[in-house]
């Protein structure tokens, strides 16, 4: 999988990476898409940008903590995000993603056979994180790129699954990134929330406080 990738030398010198597109929520709710991971030192820092009509829903991990704006919900002002919701951001933002990012981060990575998914007899891995949440990645037999993921972890003490199908994989500094994903909670395949990604960047100039929260520490 790292080499179908790319390579573990690009995937070193890719430092920061930028998207942009649109996602559709159920309903076909739409709004513009923005994201933009980086490695910080041992850590990673993400950030994302759901805009509408000038209004921004934002999610950002600085590397250490989380926080949200979401105008919508009638909140201007940043808030902190719970220590579950701060872990779940920060494997959002491995530029690797969870898999790769197993080398080293102590995870425990099981192979689980092969499995049809959609016509295609998968392989089938099983990353147990060091906090106790899973994934569980189909890989296409052909490319060894993900083509599946199912994410379980417990938020606020209830465990919660989510499934989610990868695909239009191109090249961003030499590595292979899905520009499309479709996701939806276990048991509601008719509910998904479609990510299309129109353009990406490879190392982008980041300020040092884009992903800081606005008025906390610098």
């Amino acid at each position: 999988n790292l080499e179908a990738r790319g390579g573990a030398a690009a995937l070193d010198a890719l430092k920061s990476v930028s998207f942009q597109g649109r996602v559709i929520f159920p309903g076909g709710f739409e709004l513009t898409y923005k994201e933009v991971r980086s490695r910080t030192g041992a850590a990673t820092a993400g950030r994302t940008d759901l805009g509408l009509q000038g209004l921004d829903i934002v999610q950002s991990y600085d590397g250490r903590e989380a926080w949200r704006i979401n105008p919508f919900q009638g909140r201007k002002d940043p808030e902190k995000m719970s220590a579950d919701q701060a872990r779940q951001l920060a494997d959002n933002s491995l530029i690797d993603g969870p898999l790769l990012a197993a080398r080293s981060d102590g995870s425990r990575v099981q192979y689980l056979g092969r499995e049809d998914f959609d016509g295609t007899l998968a392989y089938k891995l099983k990353v147990t994180q060091k906090d106790g949440d899973e994934y569980t990645f189909w890989l296409d037999p052909d490319t060894y790129l993900e083509i599946k993921v199912d994410e379980t972890r417990r938020i606020r003490g209830a465990q919660q699954t989510s499934e989610t199908e990868l695909g239009d994989y191109e090249k961003v500094g030499g590595i292979y990134f899905p520009m499309s994903a479709e996701s939806w909670a276990l048991g509601q395949p008719n509910q998904r929330t479609q990510v299309s990604l129109a353009s990406a960047t490879a190392n982008p100039p980041i300020d040092a406080g884009f992903f800081a929260e606005p008025g906390g520490p610098a």
